[in-house]
């Protein structure tokens, strides 16, 4: 299960000194520094493509749906294809910030319907190979999607409501700073969902940025159904991380950016 959500950086260079690489994907992405296009641009794996978070994993047109709301499978589709992905293609995304970009191109791609898309354990700073610089531009792929609406894709999700009722099998994959409502540095309200249960989503790698081993993995998670984070993004990097011990666990999309943007929904704060 593990090595179905993620490659190491040498299965990767096996398959790219055998002369089967797949289509990579470069997501870099931070809270503080959404646009990775210069970084990428500077150095990338060989062939990457970027992949704009905030423009083609985000819908900023939706409403009511939190900060980053999930984009269309139609939309989903029409990036792949402009990616170079065909029907037949394998898929690995990577980032250079805590796997919250590559989560987040994992956890749309697969609840759009694409089968074979990996995460490269460790990101950027785990290949040893060269990179390249500048912009690729590869020859457009055929892929085709399976959902239209990612809500109801290939992946479960949960609302504001269901999340409400979960309790303790609801994890919160912010920093616990945020968690406990010390600090809210992006949204209006501080504090969590009542009943949730706090596990950062940066607790889940080691100090190189690999995701743990799957004993470490379990113990942290157990009892876990479904993430949320503050805008449905660090949270996958949870989902991915309970997909890899077996776990097929719901994300809450809207996150703690929509939860608390509607009116009458209980804020907790503490421990």
């Amino acid at each position: 299960m593990r090595s179905e959500v993620l490659i190491t950086a040498s299965e990767l260079a096996r398959l790219v000194d055998d002369g089967t690489p797949p289509v990579l994907l470069d997501v870099r992405w931070q809270l503080t520094q959404p646009d990775g296009r210069a970084a990428y641009a500077a150095g990338h794996l060989p062939g990457a493509v970027y992949v704009s978070l905030e423009d083609d994993l985000t819908d900023h047109s939706v409403t009511g749906r939190g900060r980053h709301p999930l984009p269309s499978g139609p939309a989903v589709r029409e990036a792949a294809r402009r990616w170079g992905i065909d029907a037949d293609s394998a898929v690995v995304v990577y980032d250079d910030w805590n796997r919250a970009g590559s989560a987040r191109a994992w956890w749309v791609l697969r609840a759009a319907g694409l089968a074979n898309v990996r995460i490269l354990d460790g990101g950027l700073a785990a290949w040893r190979g060269a990179l390249e610089s500048g912009v690729v531009t590869p020859v457009p792929g055929n892929v085709d999607v399976a959902h239209a609406d990612l809500y109801a894709g290939a992946l479960p999700t949960v609302g504001a409501d269901a999340a409400a009722s979960l309790g303790a099998r609801l994890l919160d994959a912010r920093a616990p700073e945020r968690f406990r409502g010390e600090v809210e540095p992006v949204d209006a309200v501080a504090g969590h969902i009542p009943g949730a249960r706090n596990v950062p989503s940066t607790s889940l790698l080691d100090a190189g940025g690999a995701f743990l081993p799957d004993a470490a993995l379990e113990d942290l998670l157990t009892g876990i159904d479904a993430a949320y984070c503050g805008s449905g993004v660090t949270a996958s990097v949870a989902v991915a991380a309970l997909a890899a011990i077996g776990v097929d666990a719901a994300l809450f999309p809207g996150s703690w950016s929509q939860w608390s943007g509607e009116p009458g929904r209980a804020v907790a704060t503490g421990a």
